[in-house]
C-alpha cells in the first residue's frame, strides 16, 4: 500500500477479530516505532508487548475510556523515559505504528488514560517504574469482516492552509 493511500484510508478501529497477530507483523509494527524520529534523537521510548488475554482483559477493565482494549488479541504500551517532549515524540511513534498496522490489515485506536488511578493501576500491572510516563496502550487486531469505517469529514484546505501569513488564503495549484 502506498503511504499516501494508507494515510487517506486509515480509520479508527475498536472491534477486532480474535485472530492472533503474527510475529512478522508485530515486528514490523515495533520497527516502525523504533524508526520514528525523536527530539534530539534521544529515542526515549519503551514498548511493552502484551499478548496474554487475561492481562489484556484486565487492562480493558482499568481503562474505562478504552474498554474495547480488553477484546484485542495484542496490545502495545507506549512508555516514555526521561523525555523532554514526551507527547510529541510518542505521537510520532504512535502514528508510524498505526500506519504500518493499517497497511498489514490491522486496526487500532489509542486508549486515553486520563485518570491518575488508571495510570497507577496500569503501571503496576505492567511493571512500569513510577518515574516513567505511560502515554497510551495501543490495542491491535484484524478488522472485522465488512469493516469500512466511518467516512471522516475533513475541513477544506481553505479553512486550514494559509499562505505566508495567517489569514492569507492558500490556493492549491
Amino acid at each position: 500500500m502506498e503511504v499516501y493511500d494508507c494515510i487517506r484510508s486509515r480509520r479508527t478501529v475498536r472491534n477486532f477479530k480474535p485472530d492472533p497477530v503474527p510475529d512478522r507483523v508485530l515486528n514490523r509494527i515495533l520497527r516502525a516505532g523504533r524508526w520514528a524520529p525523536s527530539s534530539s534523537n534521544v529515542q526515549p521510548w519503551h514498548f511493552i508487548v502484551i499478548k496474554n488475554p487475561a492481562t489484556i482483559q484486565t487492562m480493558g477493565g482499568i481503562a474505562t475510556q478504552g474498554t474495547f482494549l480488553g477484546q484485542a488479541p495484542l496490545a502495545i504500551a507506549i512508555v516514555m523515559e526521561d523525555a523532554a517532549r514526551p507527547q510529541l515524540d510518542a505521537g510520532r511513534v504512535i502514528q508510524q505504528m498505526e500506519l504500518v498496522a493499517w497497511s498489514e490489515g490491522l486496526g487500532t485506536c489509542f486508549v486515553g488514560l486520563r485518570a491518575e488511578e488508571q495510570q497507577v493501576a496500569l503501571k503496576e500491572l505492567l511493571g512500569i517504574p513510577s518515574e516513567m510516563e505511560l502515554i497510551t496502550i495501543l490495542p491491535f487486531g484484524y478488522r472485522e469482516e465488512g469493516f469500512a469505517g466511518r467516512g471522516v469529514a475533513r475541513k477544506s484546505m481553505a479553512e486550514i492552509a494559509h499562505s505566508e501569513k495567517f489569514g492569507q488564503s492558500y490556493t492549491t495549484a
